[in-house]
């Protein structure tokens, strides 16, 4: 197979655009991630939580001359700009959509086994995924990067090879950031200071009272039912996120599934633990 970079335009994702002179400390007092050091043309990944410390939305943030694009779900994101317009307040910021796309280029081989950036060198206007290496690059608005097109199912096989769980694996309100893995991923920058839902966040990580986590499942033939139950034994497990042909996500009660004997509708399903999962 090939090692030239597959690219996908993401319909799913959408952008908003963050501006004026308080764009800055605005957002720092909002997100996960720290934007006070962001450079133009920097990416990064962080999230937006409820007061209660649970995900609402999963986004990157890209640096800009005068502001940044956030990249979010496209289904959430007028839900996005009602919320951050909900905490301006006497902020001099400007939150609107914005009508450019995301593009995703990556490679189901040479990415997948070293990541490697310089698989996709030389290339304008992407950025590496800052989850991780191997997941490939993302680029915004009108670029159209050389390679093979492929469709978004394509770049989330992808993803759920790496186990790395996306907004579809998150619910509404239903999920803390660190059971997503967010923290593991580069999302969350627990040296930046107050954000909102970072008491929470941050005594979680702290004192280690993480009972679930989301990991990839794997097993014979189709995907299981979104939140078909995981159990151990008789005991409930887990429920089945995103998946496809042999594989899925699953968040898990990490007590109940070490070396447990797994089942799903009664087939037998594995843990897999990615190796960039270290907790």
């Amino acid at each position: 197979m090939s090692d030239a970079p597959t690219y996908a335009v993401l319909r799913d994702r959408a952008l908003v655009s963050v501006s004026g002179p308080d764009w800055r400390t605005f957002l720092q007092g909002q997100l996960t991630q720290d934007v006070e050091t962001l450079a133009a043309g920097e990416l990064r990944f962080g999230a937006l939580l409820s007061p209660q410390g649970r995900l609402l939305f999963d986004l990157f943030i890209l640096g800009r001359e005068d502001g940044c694009w956030l990249d979010v779900a496209a289904n959430r994101r007028e839900a996005l700009i009602a919320r951050l317009t909900m905490y301006r307040l006497r902020a001099k910021v400007e939150i609107v959509a914005h009508s450019g796309h995301v593009v995703a280029v990556f490679s189901s081989t040479h990415l997948r086994e070293s990541g490697d950036p310089d698989v996709l060198a030389g290339m304008s206007g992407f950025n590496m995924d800052p989850r991780l290496p191997p997941l490939g690059q993302r680029g915004y608005g009108d670029v159209e990067p050389p390679g093979l097109r492929a469709d978004a199912a394509a770049y989330d096989a992808h993803r759920l090879s790496l186990g790395v769980p996306d907004t579809a694996d998150y619910g509404d309100d239903k999920t803390y950031p660190i059971e997503a893995n967010i923290d593991l991923l580069n999302g969350i920058d627990f040296k930046k200071g107050c954000f909102v839902g970072q008491e929470t966040t941050s005594r979680m990580k702290r004192r280690g009272q993480i009972k679930s986590r989301m990991l990839p499942i794997v097993f014979a033939g189709p995907p299981p039912a979104f939140g078909a139950e995981v159990l151990a034994s008789a005991l409930r497990a887990g429920q089945v996120l995103s998946g496809v042909t042999g594989r899925a996500l699953a968040l898990l009660r990490l007590d109940r599934v070490e070396g447990a004997s797994l089942t799903v509708d009664g087939r037998p399903v594995t843990v897999e633990r990615p190796a960039w999962f270290e907790v």
